[in-house]
C-alpha cells in the first residue's frame, strides 16, 4: 500500500476477521448441501468469475448514503421480494426500472432532494424460511429457499439444495445488471425524455393525470435551465443506480468477497449494498461476523422484538468507528406496533450520538393471510406505517432517510387497496409472487406521492394559535 493509499484509510481493519471467519459462528438459514466437495468446487469457480460490481461504485454509494444521513439525499430502495431465474427477461427488468425511475422523479420533484436509487435485484435469489422443511400429504421435503438454492416444485429432486445454482444465479445477476447499465448509459433515465418510462398498462390509472402534470413541470424546469445556460444539461441524461440484496447465502457471498488493487480491506463484489435480515441479525451469529469485515455500506433489518441495547451493540459491532454512510437500520415494525416499538430505538441511538441511516420498510410488518388463502398486505397499513415513521422521527429529533419497498412493474394484484381500491377478491386475478406480495405500479407511485405530502406537512410552519 502506498503512502497515498494509507492516507485514505480512516477506519481500522477488524481484528480476527477473514471472509470465512463466519464459519466459526452459528449460521442460521443456511441450506444443507449433500455434497460438500461439490460446494467447495462451486466456490472456487465463483472466485474466478468476474465481480458484479466495483469497489469505486461501492465507495461512491457510501458517500451518498452519508449525505442521506444528513438529510441531503433520500434513499429509494425497491424491487422484488425474491427474484426467480425465469423472470430474468428484458420486459420485467425494464418495467421494474421504469417504476423506480418514476418514483424517484416524484420524490426529486416533491422533496427537492437528490434521490439514491437502489434496486432490490440482481442477486435477490435466496430467501429465509420459517421452517427448514415443508410437509404435504405426509411427505416432508426441504423448504424452498429461493432459486439460488433449490426449486419450488414439491419433489425430492427439486428441493435438494444444489450448489451449481449459485453459478446460474451469478450469471442471471450479471445479465440483469448489464441490461440495467446499458439502459441507463443509453439514455433510458434521461430527464429530457421521461416518456421512455411509461408503462403501457397504466393509462387508466387514477394517478396518471397527477403524474403527467409532474412530468410536464419537470420538463418545463429543464428547458428553462437550458435556455438560461445556453447549453444542454448533460448531467440529466443518466442516473446513478445501485443494487442491493439480502446477503443470506454465506458460501456465495464469501466467494464474491475480494481485495482489489489500490484499495485497502475487503469488498463484497456481488452487490453494492448488502443487508442482514431480521432472522439472521444475532449479534454472535455468522451473518454479523461476516458483515463486520466488509467495506461496503451495510444494513440490518430491525423488527419489533429488538431491544435498544441489542441495537446499540449491533451498531458497535458493525460500525465501531462510527463511519458516515457505513450503517443503515431498516425498521420494519408493522403499522400497529411502530408507535410503541420504534421510539425507544431512536432515542437510544440519538442519546449515544451514533451515526446511522434510518430507512422504513413498511411491507414486512404488515403481511397477513386472507380468508381465501392469499398472503397479502393492505395498502392502508403500508401507508400508515410510512406516515407514522416520518412523525416519530420528527418527534425524536432523528431523520427518516429512505424507504425500502417490495414492488414490481407488472400489472399484479397482490396488495389490496390503493388507487383502484383492490379487494381480497381481486387477489386471484393476477397474483404472481411465489413468496411475498408486492406493490404494483399504481400503489408504488402512490407511496412516493404520500411521502412527498407527509414531508411537506412536517416542514410546514405551524400557524400561530
Amino acid at each position: 500500500m502506498s503512502a497515498g493509499d494509507r492516507g485514505l484509510q480512516t477506519v481500522a481493519l477488524p481484528v480476527g476477521w477473514a471472509p470465512d471467519s463466519w464459519r466459526t459462528r452459528p449460521a442460521t438459514q443456511q441450506p444443507v448441501y449433500p455434497d460438500a466437495g461439490a460446494l467447495a468446487d462451486v466456490q472456487q469457480e465463483l472466485r474466478r468469475l468476474p465481480p458484479l460490481v466495483t469497489s469505486w461504485e461501492i465507495l461512491v454509494l457510501k458517500k451518498q448514503l452519508a449525505e442521506a444521513q444528513e438529510g441531503r439525499r433520500f434513499v429509494l430502495q425497491g424491487g422484488d421480494c425474491a427474484e426467480s431465474f425465469d423472470d430474468c427477461e428484458s420486459a420485467q427488468i425494464s418495467n421494474r426500472l421504469k417504476v423506480l425511475l418514476q418514483m424517484s422523479l416524484v420524490l426529486v420533484h416533491g422533496l427537492r432532494l437528490p434521490v439514491v436509487r437502489v434496486g432490490r435485484f440482481a442477486g435477490q435469489y435466496a430467501k429465509p424460511r420459517s421452517a427448514d422443511s415443508e410437509e404435504r400429504d405426509g411427505v416432508s421435503l426441504p423448504s424452498y429457499r429461493g432459486d439460488f438454492i433449490n426449486q419450488p416444485a414439491f419433489t425430492a429432486e427439486a428441493r435438494t439444495p444444489d450448489p451449481r445454482r449459485m453459478v446460474k444465479g451469478h450469471a442471471r445477476s450479471a445479465m440483469t445488471m448489464n441490461f440495467v447499465r446499458a439502459l441507463i448509459d443509453g439514455g433510458f433515465a434521461d430527464l429530457h425524455h421521461p416518456e421512455y418510462w411509461d408503462l403501457g398498462w397504466v393509462g387508466h390509472s387514477p394517478l396518471s393525470a397527477d403524474y403527467a402534470r409532474m412530468v410536464a413541470a419537470v420538463g418545463d424546469a429543464v428547458r428553462f435551465m437550458e435556455t438560461i445556460s445556453g447549453e444542454s444539461l448533460h448531467n440529466l441524461e443518466r442516473a446513478d443506480f445501485y443494487t442491493s440484496h439480502e446477503a443470506l447465502l454465506l458460501p456465495y457471498e464469501e466467494a464474491l468477497t475480494r481485495q482489489v488493487p489500490r484499495q485497502w480491506g475487503w469488498f463484497n463484489l456481488s452487490t453494492h449494498f448488502p443487508w442482514i435480515g431480521m432472522r439472521t441479525a444475532d449479534l454472535d451469529g455468522a451473518h454479523v461476523e461476516y458483515f463486520r469485515g466488509l467495506r461496503n455500506p451495510v444494513a440490518v433489518k430491525v423488527g419489533p422484538s429488538l431491544t435498544p441495547d441489542q441495537l446499540l451493540r449491533l451498531a458497535e459491532r458493525l460500525n465501531p468507528d462510527d463511519e458516515p454512510g457505513r450503517l443503515a437500520f431498516i425498521h420494519r415494525m408493522g403499522a400497529a406496533r411502530i408507535a410503541d416499538k420504534l421510539p425507544p430505538l431512536l432515542e437510544a441511538m440519538r442519546r449515544e450520538g451514533r451515526r446511522v441511516l434510518w430507512i422504513c420498510d413498511p411491507m414486512h410488518g404488515n403481511t397477513e393471510t386472507t380468508s381465501n388463502g392469499y398472503k397479502t398486505r393492505r395498502f392502508a397499513n403500508i401507508r400508515d406505517e410510512v406516515e407514522t415513521a416520518f412523525e416519530l422521527h420528527a418527534a425524536a429529533g432523528t431523520r427518516l432517510g429512505g424507504v425500502h419497498l417490495e414492488l414490481t412493474g407488472e400489472n399484479v394484484t397482490e396488495c389490496t387497496g390503493g388507487a383502484r381500491d383492490l379487494t381480497d377478491t381481486d387477489l386471484g386475478r393476477a397474483y404472481r409472487s411465489t413468496v411475498d406480495p408486492r406493490l404494483n405500479y399504481e400503489q408504488s407511485l402512490e407511496i412516493a406521492m404520500l411521502i412527498v405530502r407527509k414531508h411537506a406537512q412536517l416542514k410546514a410552519p405551524v400557524a400561530p394559535g
